[in-house]
């Protein structure tokens, strides 16, 4: 497995692999990989000729007062997981090379950005367009690899891709969950015991709501509510946000009529979780 460090150096690797007539993979990541990551990995791997993966915790999209300076960090490891799955390419840049100067140039989504983590993380999907695109331009992938658990990321970089023309195929993957239902973070590392046994009324939660669309239920208000209520009973949690947006453009909706996503984000403690699920009312069976 190649390390890169610089920008030169990725470019060289992934532009010998095209030259080659190779295809190539790119699962951007900020670290503290688990198996939600890897699962990326080897979709990666299993379509793609070589594959990359960044590793950057990216600052321009923590806020301030947010955890950028205790986020997880565990190279070591991180580095080991990636050599043992078969990447070809692992880019770990510092925040020097990818940001050496003033950041005069930003990248910013409209619309489906307003809603959810755009509007309670001002900024948020600014940076995340930005070093995304950056990282497009450096590896220059053929396919890169993003998990539902970021559903309105994932819509957003989708577009970036679409109204800037980036030569790329964004690749959709499922959520990965614990055994309790709990979805995969590299926050989840933040959980004390108690906070973690918590934690996993957010996929309850979800689930119950489901159960509700599909016995016929598909007023907005009464399922946040639904939602609301079960999670409230968890003196752990602290709500952030909870919703139910069309997948188009993130929009609220009022009466589910097509598919749509609810989507939270809670606290517990410092951690900040999110999670979601998709409601068809065409198609679902309780």
């Amino acid at each position: 497995m190649d390390i890169a460090e610089t920008i030169d150096q990725a470019r060289q690797t992934t532009a010998a692999a095209r030259r080659a007539g190779r295809t190539v993979g790119l699962v951007p990541t900020m670290g503290a990989l688990h198996e939600g990551h890897l699962s990326l990995i080897r979709r990666c791997r299993s379509e793609c000729d070589l594959t990359a993966v960044s590793l950057f915790v990216n600052p321009t999209q923590f806020a301030p007062g947010e955890d950028f300076d205790r986020y997880p960090r565990s190279f070591a490891a991180d580095r080991d997981a990636c050599a043992a799955l078969g990447v070809d390419l692992l880019f770990a840049p510092s925040a020097g090379q990818m940001y050496p100067g003033d950041l005069l140039t930003w990248v910013h989504v409209n619309r489906i950005t307003d809603h959810l983590c755009g509007a309670t993380r001002p900024g948020f999907f600014d940076g995340v367009c930005t070093v995304v695109a950056k990282l497009f331009h450096i590896i220059q992938p053929d396919r890169a690899y993003f998990g539902e658990k970021d559903a309105q990321q994932l819509a957003v970089v989708t577009r970036m891709v679409a109204d800037l023309d980036f030569p790329v195929e964004i690749r959709a993957c499922p959520i990965v969950r614990d055994a309790d239902g709990l979805a995969l973070s590299s926050r989840n590392r933040y959980l004390d015991l108690a906070q973690r046994r918590s934690a996993v009324c957010l996929s309850r939660a979800l689930e119950q709501a489901r159960r509700l669309v599909a016995a016929g239920q598909t007023e907005a208000t009464a399922l946040i509510e639904t939602i609301r209520t079960a999670i409230a009973r968890e003196p752990q949690a602290r709500i952030d946000y909870i919703s139910i947006v069309e997948k188009e453009f993130f929009q609220p909706v009022t009466v589910i009529e097509a598919p749509c996503l609810i989507a939270l984000a809670v606290y517990f403690g410092t951690a900040r979780l999110i999670d979601n699920i998709t409601v068809d009312p065409s198609n679902q069976r309780p």
